[in-house]
Order: structure tokens, then sequence, then C-alpha cells
């Protein structure tokens, strides 16, 4: 005999339109919960508003990526390829590393040659900014996850068609099995399902 343990993941409950999922967000945003989110077939024109959502951080994380892409760019060339760091007393630094410098139109190594470093600047400061965005953007949305506890429900299978769905979470500081479903109730949800998670 197996047993399987399961854990609360929230409320879903069904809204019959897109304005009743607005006025259902407002009202969830209204009252403070945090760790919540609306499943639509398309994108609602205000739900960020309606929701109360921050501006995403990411275009913060991919600013210090793109800023330490050309930060190395810049240190990998000028160890390698001048006397730069010499020059202002790290000069132990050229000596761990083997240098090739790059001769541009018979004009000497030196910090003065930088617009010849500019190439691979660029280049590194869009991989570590892609690389930056990619991982950052999973991160944030917590992925890669194999599957999501919303998935068992048979009704959530609309929202890819003609479902508007609202999913409080349980790990809302506010939820509560009595004042959560409460509030989707008085927001004019139906179906409204207690969704659970296999531990």
């Amino acid at each position: 005999m197996s047993t399987i343990l399961k854990r609360v993941h929230g409320y879903l409950a069904e809204f019959d339109n897109v304005q009743d999922l607005y006025h259902a967000a407002e009202q969830v945003r209204d009252a403070g919960y945090n760790r919540w989110d609306v499943h639509s077939p398309f994108p609602i024109h205000g739900m960020d508003e309606a929701m109360g959502n921050p501006r995403s951080i990411l275009p913060k994380f991919v600013f210090i990526g793109g800023i330490t892409g050309t930060t190395i760019a810049f240190i990998l060339q000028t160890v390698t390829q001048t006397n730069f760091w010499q020059s202002i007393g790290l000069g132990f630094i050229q000596k761990i590393v083997e240098t090739y410098p790059t001769v541009v139109q018979g004009k000497p190594t030196d910090i003065w040659t930088l617009p010849a470093f500019f190439p691979v600047m660029f280049e590194l400061t869009i991989l570590f900014s892609a690389f930056t965005t990619l991982f950052g953007l999973l991160a944030l949305i917590g992925l890669p996850r194999w599957n999501h506890p919303l998935f068992a429900s048979k009704r959530f299978a609309k929202f890819s068609d003609d479902g508007f769905f609202v999913c409080i979470e349980a790990r809302d500081p506010k939820f509560t099995q009595e004042g959560t479903k409460a509030l989707l109730e008085k927001a004019g949800g139906k179906n409204i399902e207690l969704v659970e998670d296999e531990i």
C-alpha cells in the first residue's frame, strides 16, 4: 500500500469573462495578497495595474551582466596586450599572464589603443547580457519545473481556450482556507477548487 503525501497549493477560482477576472484581480490586490496569479487565454490590457505588479527587476540583472562583460573584456585585453596595469602600479597582474600585444597600424600597445578593443568589449557585453537575461528569467519564474500543481485540475485546462482563472497560493501569509475561499466567492469566482500538490 502506497501513501501519497500532499500539500495545499492554493485555491483556484474560475470567472466568466475578462471583466469579471479584471475586477476579481483588483479585489485580491486590495485584500493584500502577494502570492497569486491570473490565467487567461490571451494577454489582458491593464492587468498588471489591476494586480498591482511592480516593475520587473530583470532589466537590472541584465544591466549588471552587461557591465560585467564589458569589464571582463577590458581587463582581459589590457592585461594581455598593454602595459596599462603596470603603469598604475599593478604590474604583478601582468606577471601572471602571457602578453600578446596587438599592434594596430604601428601604434604602441598601451591604453590609447583602447578603440582596438571595442569589438571584443561589445561582444562580451552582448554575450553576458544574453546569458543574464536567460538565467535571470528562469530564476525569476521558477523554472525549470517538471510539473505544476494547477495541471492536476481538470477545469484549469480551459485556461488556454476560454477559461479565466485566479489562483491564490497557500504560501501567501494572508492565506486561510476559509478567508481566501470567501474572498474568491465574494469576487464572483465559480467552481472554486482547493488544489493540492504531491510532496
